[in-house]
């Protein structure tokens, strides 16, 4: 581990050419594997279009909407006190509720089977913008968690 105490800088991404949003960037890189970076675009793009038509709202108003439902608020954290290993629920920052939520989507997408991986995402994002399916799921059993381990908050200032 690194003992230097200089802050890691974040690299900046630029947003896509179709929404101009850098969600919509970040989603793409998640979905891609093997550099294909233009069958994730498809992919991500198709189902974006396919969450917004059965929403009636438009692209990003509707990806959002599905991002604020499926971002945690609370996780937890195993954190070694006196010999104990214990599980402390702490606040999620912005941009790991972002990272949670998309990666959580499109593990629950790709656990769908029998078709193309456009669909599957858009069904799992549908889902998500109602308020139900996989995703939801793993949000849910992550408050209840923390939920559960609340009195070992104490420790989070530790």
């Amino acid at each position: 581990m690194s003992r230097g105490h200089s802050k890691i800088k974040k690299q900046q991404l630029s947003p896509d050419q179709k929404h101009g949003s850098v969600l919509v960037t970040k989603f793409i890189n998640y979905i891609m594997e093997r550099g294909k970076k233009s069958v994730a675009e498809k992919i991500v793009y198709s189902s974006v279009e396919k969450l917004a038509d059965q929403t009636k709202l438009q692209p990003l108003d509707a990806l959002d909407r599905v991002m604020k439902n499926v971002g945690p608020l609370l996780e937890i954290k195993a954190k070694r006190i006196g010999g104990a290993n214990y599980q402390v629920p702490i606040e999620v920052s912005s941009i790991r509720k972002e990272t949670l939520a998309l990666r959580w989507i499109i593990d629950a997408a790709k656990k769908r089977k029998g078709a193309p991986m456009s669909e599957r995402l858009a069904a799992e994002m549908l889902d998500a913008y109602n308020g139900v399916g996989a995703a939801i799921k793993k949000k849910e059993d992550t408050h209840r968690m923390a939920e559960a381990n609340k009195a070992f908050a104490h420790f989070a200032r530790l």
